[in-house]
């Protein structure tokens, strides 16, 4: 890949781009909302696979229970969505993570990505969306090394470079092996920090009863979804709002002159195996988002999924 077309490919595309998505679906209540906001807008995703990440934490007993919840979830949205055909495209990703930095875990949604990811060029790329543990994709880059002209990375995972505490985020650090190989890939990545920049996509109840409940199957089950898993974390009676940090992936793709978010070019993080970040200024370069403008990205978001 030229230099030039590297930073092309860290730009909005233009036109209708193919797309896949590696999600955690049980894991939160967020991924549901990436997935349809995908999928509804056939305006300018070609959707070529959803893949099924691992997660362990309290709503799975293991990463491949999580998986496996996150395959059935995803098939439930799509249901929703009355879009049975991209089932078809659905596949199961790992049961654990990755050991280390050089041996790939073979899995249907590794090998479909490892696959497919040859079909494109740097000129024509296949982008691929994480928004749960990178352990498929980096598998798929293992597999594959191919792949890395032929892709772009939207990566939701880390936080803020600037801060000073470990980056103890859940989609990292569920799998720092994997985080290494996607950042050291030397793909065209966009980062989308969680705290320090995504965080700022929080919502409330009184806000999906008023945009959401009552709209379509789709809306009421996001919205009754997202009350139900965020009362359980706060004492009665007391005021919450919940962070929907899936969706900004999706996002990107709309900002076009950053009327969504704002971002940067910088040189590419190394997350190291403490869970701090090194800097190298050798290093080929990625874009990183460092302001959101929520209201604007919910606006977009609403209007998306509460259409038909």
């Amino acid at each position: 890949m030229t230099e030039a077309q590297f930073f092309k490919n860290l730009t909005v595309p233009e036109g209708k781009v193919d797309i896949v998505l590696d999600t955690d679906t049980y894991n939160e209540i967020d991924d549901q909302y990436a997935i349809a906001y995908m999928v509804k807008r056939t305006e300018k995703f070609n959707v070529k696979g959803i893949y099924a990440a691992p997660f362990y934490n309290g709503n799975s007993i293991s990463p491949e229970d999580g998986m496996e919840k996150s395959y059935d979830e995803i098939l439930k949205v799509l249901d929703l969505l009355e879009r049975p055909d991209l089932k078809e495209v659905v596949f199961k990703g790992s049961r654990g993570y990755l050991t280390n930095e050089k041996e790939p875990l073979a899995t249907p949604a590794a090998e479909h990505l490892a696959a497919l990811a040859d079909n494109y060029s740097p000129e024509h790329p296949l982008y691929v969306a994480l928004i749960g543990a990178f352990t498929n994709v980096a598998s798929a880059i293992l597999l594959n090394p191919n792949m890395k002209e032929n892709c772009v990375f939207l990566v939701l995972g880390g936080h803020a470079d600037y801060l000073p505490t470990p980056v103890y985020e859940f989609n990292m650090s569920q799998d720092i092996a994997a985080a290494r190989v996607i950042f050291n890939s030397k793909v065209p990545i966009i980062q989308f920090p969680a705290i320090g920049a995504v965080d700022a996509l929080s919502t409330s109840q009184y806000e999906l009863e008023h945009w959401l409940k009552g709209k379509n199957k789709l809306c009421d089950y996001l919205y009754e979804n997202t009350v139900r898993e965020a009362v359980k974390h706060v004492p009665e009676n007391f005021p919450w709002t919940r962070v929907i940090w899936d969706i900004i992936v999706i996002s990107w793709f709309f900002n076009e002159n950053e009327k969504l978010m704002e971002t940067t070019i910088k040189h590419a993080i190394v997350p190291q195996r403490d869970y701090y970040y090194s800097t190298d200024m050798r290093r080929h370069y990625q874009r990183t988002v460092y302001r959101v403008f929520r209201d604007r990205v919910f606006a977009h978001l609403f209007e998306t999924i509460t259409n038909g």
